[in-house]
């Protein structure tokens, strides 16, 4: 019953990110040719502002709530789960509605003194304002997760999503027209609204679910702020210092463009984390979906102490995820070109696509065991490696993107993903007591990538057809000499691709 479950919620979870990623997609392509490059280049400044300011209002307690009330459901403790949850909504509001107040009064300080750019200040100030819903929202989802139903949750990000494209739809052009700054403020004032119509919702579906959870426990709650602080602080502080390093480095790329001599150096700047990084994260729906809900299940199995359990999914999640990224490394790396050309019109995004295509096994590998280390109690870990990651970064792009620029901006972006990464499977592989199978998660997978790449490559280029159609067409057919490789040489099997 409960490989049920998991299935079904993986299903939904996975259709979910499929819709929101292909929607999403669009509405960048969209938002791209609307505000240009430049524009593009603005919003994620102040996005980096809002991933800082996001990860102190509400950080690490959603992945508390999550697996302290997974703890209670358990032993079918109503009340401990809900007072949980209260505690963490509370906790959560006390530290958002204080980071608002520094957004809110402090844009014109954050926009001309750390971003360097005037034109932020009102998108600034609208995007403090959607904090106090966005992490109301993270801790009733933690609370859905933990009680295995993510269907409400999928539902309202749906809702959101949707909330959010037509808001902007129906105010960006109008105040593109206005200049840039008045653009972006569009896109933060549908955010905002989208975050708060997606709090409502969630919380009238929590009210309605908390009258079917069982309650035949007698078990006193013990789970207190302490408690949630214990998990939430590493986490919390993790995002916060990370965030804060990576805000620091989103605003160094740009004057250390400049002072390479990069022409329109914001431009380049959206280009790679407004354009292309999102393309390359588009296909990993599936893999998101599992490492969401992979949290509590690895939190009840470490509490069972069912160390088995925890081995079987680790080996058979780096598997999925190994065979799956390479494949999509090296459709990018092949079809890096047109992908570019039919998404963006920019030979610029193309290149990128192409240098960026050989680490879409690091990144992706890393985030689901980022998923599964918390799971199971690293967040301790989490926190120093994601803090020395940044910090090293921050270091290495005034000193390396000055002298080589974008070259050396994707350089760092290599290394910074191969440490991280690699660091995260040695301690998720050491917690499991796996050893690291190179054969199967490495060379077999490589292998097949680097024929998959060649035959997409020749079939495209073979194909009469539109650029769309080829494209198709390449995929489909490269994608299946990639698996019937990895079959063929032991890469995958069908226990492989059986959920856990």
């Amino acid at each position: 019953m409960k490989k049920v479950v998991f299935i079904k919620n993986a299903v939904i979870l996975f259709a979910t990110s499929l819709v929101l990623r292909v929607a999403g997609m669009i509405f960048k392509v969209w938002l791209g040719r609307a505000i240009g490059s430049e524009g593009v280049g603005l919003y994620q400044l102040v996005l980096s502002v809002y991933v800082f300011v996001s990860a102190f209002a509400g950080g690490g307690i959603c992945t508390a709530v999550t697996r302290l009330v997974t703890n209670s459901l358990a032993v079918n403790n109503k009340k401990g789960a809900v007072s949980v949850l209260k505690k963490g909504v509370f906790l959560c509001l006390v530290i958002s509605l204080f980071t608002l107040c520094i957004t809110f009064f402090g844009a014109d300080f954050i926009a001309k003194r750390i971003l360097f750019d005037a034109r932020a200040t009102n998108a600034i100030k609208i995007l403090g304002v959607s904090l106090p819903f966005m992490s109301i929202s993270a801790c009733l989802r933690g609370y859905f997760l933990a009680r295995r139903k993510t269907l409400s949750p999928a539902l309202t990000q749906i809702i959101e999503q949707a909330v959010r494209i037509i808001l902007v739809l129906c105010l960006a052009s109008g105040f593109a027209k206005k200049g840039i700054s008045f653009a972006v403020t569009a896109v933060m004032v549908g955010d905002t609204v989208a975050e708060a119509v997606s709090c409502f919702i969630l919380y009238l579906s929590y009210q309605a679910d908390k009258r079917k959870v069982p309650n035949s426990s007698n078990t006193q709650n013990n789970q207190g702020f302490r408690e949630i602080l214990r998990i939430a602080t590493p986490i919390t502080a993790g995002r916060y210092l990370n965030s804060g390093l990576r805000t620091a480095e989103n605003i160094l790329v740009p004057k250390s463009l400049n002072a390479f001599g990069a022409a329109s150096a914001l431009s380049q700047f959206g280009m790679i984390k407004g354009m292309a990084l999102p393309l390359l994260f588009f296909p990993s729906s599936f893999l998101t979906a599992i490492s969401t809900l992979l949290v509590p299940e690895m939190s009840e199995a470490a509490t069972k102490k069912q160390d088995y359990k925890i081995r079987f999914a680790s080996e058979r999640t780096i598997t999925i995820t190994a065979s799956a990224s390479f494949l999509i490394g090296a459709l990018f790396f092949a079809l890096s070109k047109p992908l570019g050309m039919l998404f963006y019109e920019s030979y610029e995004v193309s290149y990128l696509l192409r240098a960026l295509a050989p680490i879409v096994p690091l990144m992706y590998i890393d985030s689901i065991c980022d998923g599964m280390l918390k799971g199971l109690d690293k967040q301790s870990f989490i926190f120093w490696l994601s803090v020395s990651d940044s910090a090293a970064r921050l270091v290495a792009v005034p000193l390396v993107v000055s002298r080589f620029g974008m070259t050396g901006f994707l350089s760092i972006m290599v290394i910074s993903n191969l440490y991280t990464a690699s660091l995260r499977v040695w301690k998720l592989l050491s917690t499991a007591k796996t050893p690291f199978n190179i054969g199967k998660w490495l060379i077999k997978p490589l292998l097949s990538a680097t024929l998959c790449a060649v035959t997409a490559s020749f079939i495209y280029n073979a194909l009469p057809f539109s650029a769309v159609i080829s494209v198709i067409i390449s995929i489909f057919l490269s994608s299946g000499v990639y698996i019937g490789f990895l079959f063929l040489l032991g890469g995958i099997n069908r226990e492989d691709i059986s959920i856990f």
